[in-house]
């Protein structure tokens, strides 16, 4: 496994450990929405400020609403993760 897929990987654990501290649900499926999870909108804010702190960055409040799951706020800190290398 390369370097860059094995933090990517660490990256990932990381956000599932975020949205299980916010939403305190235990494990966190690959696939299962914030819906399917009962995280609401005020959790879903507390999920992308705690991710804005870990990874330095901001994430527009108009892409707010795209985030529904842990892939989708994966993807976004990937970018932003990318784009700084």
């Amino acid at each position: 496994m390369s370097k860059e897929a094995l933090d990517y990987t660490q990256v990932k654990e990381r956000l599932r450990e975020i949205i299980s501290e916010v939403s305190e649900v235990d494990e966190i499926p690959d696939g299962a929405s914030f819906k399917d999870l009962g995280i609401d909108s005020m959790m879903a804010m507390e999920i992308v400020s705690e991710v804005e702190r870990e990874y330095s960055m901001s994430i527009p409040e108009e892409e707010l609403q795209e985030l529904t799951d842990l892939e989708k706020v994966f993807e976004k800190v990937r970018a932003s993760l990318s784009a700084a290398a």
